[in-house]
């Protein structure tokens, strides 16, 4: 377990928090492997109706950390980020997101499994993946053209340009910007209205609106095989050294 992750149960509702602020919750393996861990026993837990995510106050998740990240066979056959991404996509209950801040790569298409997302204005949005030599990864490549439309998610993918919580709610990536001093109580409200509800029709309800789980599998594992081969690259190599030395 990493101790830059947390998580209590309150009103059926699971809060799982980051707190690696000083790093702006970039995440390492070892946080993978927690997240994984609380997932995988949310889905049994019957305690459990809904997860609400969050980052530490004002500082939600800057993506992966470039120094384990490089050391780790980031995307390869039972790494800890490609099983964490294998958990979120059959999870099957609720997820409601609290962000504030950075919200970086794997920090936004994180999102796109989350079910109702609450932003403050201080947020920013970012998918630098091509920036770096590399390619979308989370299922993302399917998940958000499926849910903005092909030309919107080109742009994100491919210009690679940050964005802010006005642009991504005008885009739908997120349902509503909320207040940075109540953001969190906000979006624990939400969460404990879903979880109010009769959960088995909660979760049958998700999951038929979510019935692609078997495409967004099949990308993210085609994500990976091209995200693998792309780290390695002569092209990806020379841009996170330059990276390394700054």
């Amino acid at each position: 377990m990493s101790e830059f992750v947390s998580s209590h149960i309150e009103n059926k509702v699971l809060h799982i928090e980051l707190s690696r602020t000083d790093k702006k919750n970039a995440l390492t393996s070892d946080m993978y492997t927690a997240l994984t861990k609380e997932f995988a026993e949310a889905k049994s837990n019957s305690d459990i109706h809904v997860v609400l995510f969050k980052g530490a106050k004002d500082c939600f998740c800057a993506g992966n950390d470039i120094a384990d990240f490089l050391e780790q066979p980031v995307l390869d056959s039972g790494s800890p980020v490609l099983s964490f991404l294998k958990e979120l996509y059959s999870f099957n209950k609720p997820i409601v997101a609290a962000v504030s801040g950075p919200a970086v790569g794997i920090g936004t298409t994180f999102l796109l499994h989350c079910d109702l997302v609450y932003a403050t204005e201080q947020t920013y949005f970012s998918l630098p993946f091509v920036d770096l030599g590399l390619c979308p990864e989370a299922g993302s490549s399917y998940l958000l053209p499926r849910q903005i439309g092909y030309v919107r998610a080109a742009e994100l993918l491919l210009l690679a340009e940050p964005f802010d919580a006005a642009k991504a709610k005008e885009l739908g990536v997120i349902n509503d910007i909320v207040e940075a001093e109540n953001y969190w109580q906000f979006a624990q409200e939400k969460a404990e209205k879903l979880a109010r509800k009769p959960a088995h029709a909660l979760q049958v309800s998700r999951q038929l609106i979510r019935s692609n789980a078997s495409m967004v599998g099949q990308a993210i594992e085609r994500e990976a095989r091209s995200f693998s081969e792309l780290l390695k690259s002569d092209e990806a190599k020379a841009i996170f050294k330059k990276f390394l030395e700054k």
